[in-house]
């Protein structure tokens, strides 16, 4: 494997030293092959919000399995993990499912591309989007620039259609050609260069835009969705983007992906339009499941009534998705996962100096004294210091991000007693800094 690893973070380049090699996780806590125990507060980079091995959802893949792994086929899973989040997000009528994040950007800018029939995009600096060419672009010098591809491999061609954009730049929204523009691809919650909130109005800056010039408005929550709220950022922050990404949390720990928005952009997609994109294992009937256990669990859902309704007989060739369907959810689980990070956090910059940042159950410490507002200031923070505070902090049995510019996450089976060992272990931590 290039590296040693199967995705770069895991390599540990961020903070220096060879990683851990993990052998099962249960709840807050991972086991590496050496027997060693941590607090894991990466939580698998988001998706463990019950926290590793739910039983519930060990339980929902375990029965998925025995009826086969994958069919070729629609299967009534799809179905019900489909409901759940149209019922979630109300600016999604309709949802594709993918295998990935990436396939799930990939996908909503290339239907974004055919609805406008527009080939330029925005994006932002920090941004985190995917692998997908078109988004692996750098940001360049003053308000925005058709930059270079961020990576060796990506044609230029592909560089000069993404203009990127610096984060919380009211400024630079007003210089873009938008009448050009097919779409704009955002993080409402930046969390791929630490955790960045955006300034008031920023949103409702880009979503005006946007909506005046015939551009739609993309929302990346893949980090957000479902875990910031049910509804996301746009449950949080009152917004409503055309196309939203989703995945981590909807598959429950197994990989999926899935971009959804308004019917008339969606019902592009094939079979029903011109914009092509499938997938072989789209809507894995593992991956559904395990999403379906999870969400319900989140949401306090009623697992074998709603397993029931989800494999009666159904028109698998239409999805359609009634806001009225679902029982309510219960938010004592998101005030739950805010009690917990808040005590982390509120605590941790006590002991931390630098710049700290939180939103619901998403945290992090910037190394450095400087207000972080968008990718060049998060940049000013000293990597070196950081990397010294992550070992420290592995040698005690708590495993953070290993990389100053990833977040923290926190889970429902994290507990009291683990925070208090985590602030303890920080305290000693910082003094060898």
């Amino acid at each position: 494997m290039p590296g040693g690893v199967n995705s770069p973070v895991r390599a540990f380049g961020g903070v220096g030293g060879a990683p851990f090699f993990t052998q099962r996780a249960k709840g807050s806590r991972l086991w590496d092959v050496d027997g060693n125990e941590y607090i894991d507060y990466v939580c698998s980079w988001g998706p463990m919000i019950l926290g590793h091995a739910h039983p519930k959802v060990v339980r929902a893949v375990q029965e998925a399995a025995r009826d086969g792994t994958s069919f070729g086929t629609p299967n009534p899973r799809e179905i019900r993990l489909a409901q759940l989040v149209c019922e979630s997000f109300p600016s999604i009528q309709k949802v594709r499912f993918v295998n990935s994040g990436t396939e799930a950007t990939m996908s909503a800018i290339r239907v974004a591309r055919g609805f406008t029939k527009r080939d330029k995009i925005v994006k932002f600096e920090g941004c985190y989007h995917g692998h997908a060419d078109s988004l692996l672009v750098k940001a360049g010098s003053g308000a925005m620039t058709f930059d270079a591809p961020d990576s060796t491999g990506v044609p230029a061609d592909f560089a000069r259609n993404t203009l990127t954009l610096p984060l919380n730049d009211f400024v630079a929204l007003d210089r873009v050609p938008w009448k050009e523009i097919a779409c704009a691809i955002i993080e409402p919650i930046p969390a791929n260069m630490g955790l960045i909130p955006l300034k008031s109005g920023f949103l409702e800056k880009l979503r005006e835009f946007t909506r005046k010039n015939g551009a739609l408005l993309v929302f990346d929550e893949v980090i957000s969705g479902f875990r910031v709220a049910r509804g996301g950022a746009q449950e949080l922050y009152g917004i409503q983007s055309d196309l939203t990404t989703l995945g981590k949390i909807i598959g429950g720990g197994l990989p999926v992906g899935a971009f959804g928005g308004r019917a008339d952009i969606m019902d592009l997609l094939a079979p029903s339009g011109p914009v092509y994109q499938a997938g072989t294992l789209s809507g894995n009937p593992l991956a559904m499941a395990a999403g379906i256990a999870t969400l319900e669990e989140l949401f306090g859902v009623g697992m074998e009534r709603r397993r029931a309704a989800a494999l009666r007989p159904t028109p698998l060739t239409r999805a359609v998705c009634s806001p009225n369907d679902a029982a309510r959810p219960s938010v004592a689980p998101y005030r739950r996962l805010e009690q917990l990070t808040a005590s982390l956090c509120d605590e941790l910059k006590k002991i931390l100096p630098g710049r700290h940042a939180r939103v619901g159950s998403l945290f992090c410490t910037f190394f450095t004294d400087r207000e972080v507002i968008d990718y060049a200031t998060a940049k000013t923070s000293d990597t070196k210091r950081y990397a010294k505070f992550f070992h420290a902090m592995l040698e005690r049995g708590v495993y953070f991000a290993p990389s100053q510019f990833e977040v923290g996450f926190m889970s429902l089976a994290h507990t009291e007693a683990d925070i208090e060992q985590t602030l303890k272990a920080a305290k000693e931590a910082v003094k060898t800094q």
